[in-house]
């Protein structure tokens, strides 16, 4: 993996054109920003697995001859496959299976563990196929050509993708031994290999299966295919039908009901099996000789075919249609006790000669002989480059990596294969409106940088809602990301007070403890006190508790609510007190000052005495501190309301003075 990438892929950008001007381009975290610029074109540009969509239009600067020129800027995006609605089932499912094999970490031993592993394996495989079907589904069912071709591509990756998890599976996962290695080679290929299933249907449904043309067809493929009992059984009404061929029959019927083969239960040995296999291939060779077959073609190549004659299998390409189903005809007629580290000779000669030349290998190609020469890194690397997404290569290597399988392969960069690749088809789920919470999950799991990741990512989600920013803002809580929470609970204040929602954008900047946003949001509140004469979002301010300390301004705000609320039940002395401690306490802004003092007048001018003289004195005092201090003094005194308000201030502190000392005397002579 350490070696140098080849050069990739010219991709073309439509609606641009390159060879006019540069294009300029900006990253995102799972995006390319491309745009067109007005200088003259130095050089080409190369992007690698692409897909390039339009964003929007504009106009630039003129020309250097001074005419308009439009521009385009276009979102380039690598991980399109995650837009695509029908393989939401593969995202969301598969994320499952991968939570359940993290938490499965008290990892049973032995061949527990081994088949609770290949069992999350199969798990996978159904996913894909089931998503796969769903595809079809959607392409039967669709008019649209343009649809019709994208849904039939996406069908033949899955299906590539499900054929190379499967080999993975039997390999390496499996890791399957000599005899029991061929039996699950011939469930890999009958499974993938499903081009003659429409014809083997049509053979099977005619009324005289035998006298079809495709009736030979059909036999050789299940003798390919080792399906030995559906042969016989369609020999036999070869054999109904024509009486003279009864003896051939038989013989043929004979021989392929005594062929060897490994079976999972049975408990032979290899060499008792190869002995055996032994005796029956020379008997085969035997009857080949005599030419028992000789007058009936077809059943002579069936013989020649169970002799493992290479050149009988390969006059039957059309009906294996890939170099795999011919290896593995191959090894079941010519070496069934094959051992694994065996299949890459084999492999490498049975594509030889089944391409023989006329065509190259293609990328499916090389990853299945990646696979049968056990180059597990070549594989995902393969895979990688091949596949549209990190879907297939980021799943499978966190499964090998729990078969203990990559654990001395580190990346020169400092990250293991494992993590890297999850942290690519995670960053690529946050480039999308709602999987990038099953990205979340993925980031856990990254003990080395995953973290860093999902705090880099989780910045950059769009807050459109208040439940989306409530569903990150707990995300982040959980994960103790404090940082991450104040930003997210400064952007929602700030979005909430833009809004003139002030209850919102105080709750938000509260829960982010910045004291500099509560104290602006206080003062909103106050400020829309004084022009409204009431309180918005009473409960919110009722029910600040301990929050009130954040800042200064808070405290004066939830406090004065509290007068309020002591003056509308009648609790005047406790409420004068509270007004008087909120202005010699200098926590209420200067501004505010004349509010609290016209507050107090309705105390004043109770019948019963509320403020003490000492109490009065300090009203007088900061009314004249109020009026004394005032750098617009001229402008206060020329206000006609506020002369106003001051003038019955005095008054009435004057008035409530004298009818303490009358009082406060009278309780002393007493």
């Amino acid at each position: 993996m350490d070696e140098p990438d080849t050069e990739p892929p010219l991709v073309v950008v439509p609606g641009a054109d390159p060879s006019a001007r540069q294009l300029c381009f900006a990253w995102g975290p799972a995006e390319v920003l491309v745009c067109e610029t007005l200088f003259d074109r130095a050089g080409g540009s190369r992007s690698r697995c692409w897909h390039c969509y339009p964003l929007l239009t504009g106009s630039v600067a003129g020309t250097g001859q001074g005419a308009p020129s439009s521009s385009q800027v276009f979102v380039v995006r690598r991980d399109q496959d995650i837009y695509i609605q029908t393989l939401r089932k593969l995202f969301n499912e598969s994320h499952g299976i991968f939570m359940g094999l993290q938490r499965s970490e008290e990892e049973l031993a032995g061949k527990s563990r081994k088949a609770q592993l290949v069992q999350v394996s199969k798990n996978y495989r159904s996913v894909i196929r089931a998503c796969m079907e769903d595809m079809h589904e959607a392409a039967v069912a669709t008019q649209d050509p343009a649809l019709q071709g994208q849904y039939s591509t996406q069908v033949s990756i899955l299906s590539a993708m499900e054929l190379i998890w499967n080999l993975c599976e039997i390999l390496f996962v499996e890791a399957a031994t000599a005899g029991p290695l061929l039996l699950r080679l011939l469930d890999w290929v009958r499974l993938h290999v499903c081009d003659v299933d429409s014809m083997v249907r049509e053979v099977l449904s005619s009324e005289s299966p035998s006298k079809h043309k495709l009736f030979w067809n059909v036999v050789d493929v299940f003798v390919l295919q080792g399906r030995m009992d559906e042969a016989r059984h369609l020999l036999s009404k070869e054999a109904s039908a024509n009486p003279t061929s009864m003896n051939m029959y038989k013989i043929l019927d004979d021989l392929m009901k005594k062929m060897p083969v490994p079976s999972v239960g049975n408990t032979q040995t290899l060499t008792e099996l190869e002995l055996k296999w032994q005796h029956w291939h020379e008997e085969c060779q035997r009857y080949l000789q005599d030419g028992t077959f000789a007058s009936n073609p077809h059943m002579e190549s069936i013989c020649k075919i169970l002799l493992g004659d290479e050149d009988a299998i390969l006059e039957k390409k059309e009906l294996m249609t890939t170099w795999y189903h011919f290896l593995v005809t191959r090894l079941l007629y010519s070496h069934p006790t094959v051992k694994p580290m065996e299949l890459r000779f084999y492999a490498q000669s049975s594509m030889d000669l089944f391409l023989g030349g006329e065509s190259s290998p293609e990328p499916l190609d090389l990853i299945l002989m990646a696979a049968f020469e056990f180059e597990i890194h070549q594989v995902i690397k393969e895979c990688s480059i091949v596949l549209s997404n990190w879907w297939f290569v980021a799943h499978l290597t966190d499964l090998l990596d729990h078969c203990k399988l990559l654990q001395s392969h580190n990346l020169y960069f400092g990250s293991n294969m494992r993590e890297f690749l999850l942290l690519e088809y995670a960053s690529g789920l946050f480039s999308h409106h709602s999987l990038w919470q099953l990205g979340v999950d993925y980031f856990d799991h990254c003990p080395e940088y995953g973290r860093v990741y999902l705090e880099l990512h989780i910045e950059r989600i769009p807050l459109s809602t208040e439940q989306k920013a409530l569903k990150v803002l707990r995300i982040c809580e959980q994960r103790q990301m404090h940082e991450q929470v104040r930003s997210i609970c400064k952007i929602m204040a700030m979005k909430a007070l833009r809004n003139n929602r002030l209850g919102s954008a105080l709750s938000w900047s509260i829960r982010a403890k910045d004291a500099a946003f509560a104290t602006l949001i206080s003062d909103r509140f106050l400020k829309d006190y004084c022009e409204r004469g009431c309180f918005s979002d009473l409960d919110l301010i009722d029910n600040l508790g301990p929050s009130m300390l954040l800042s200064d301004r808070l405290t004066f705000l939830g406090k004065y609510r509290e007068f309020h609320r002591l003056y509308g039940e009648k609790r005047f002395p406790e409420a004068a007190r509270l007004l008087l401690t909120l202005m010699t306490a200098h926590i209420a802004p200067c501004s505010f000052w004349m509010t609290l003092l016209t507050d107090a007048l309705p105390l004043l001018e109770q019948k019963e005495v509320i403020f003490s003289a000492e109490q009065t004195y300090e009203l007088m005092r900061c009314l004249e501190d109020l009026t004394a201090g005032n750098p617009d003094k001229q402008k206060f005194q020329d206000d006609d309301v506020e002369t106003t308000k001051v003038e019955m201030l005095r008054l009435a502190l004057a008035r409530n003075l004298a009818r303490v000392i009358v009082k406060e005397g009278t309780v002393e002579g007493s």
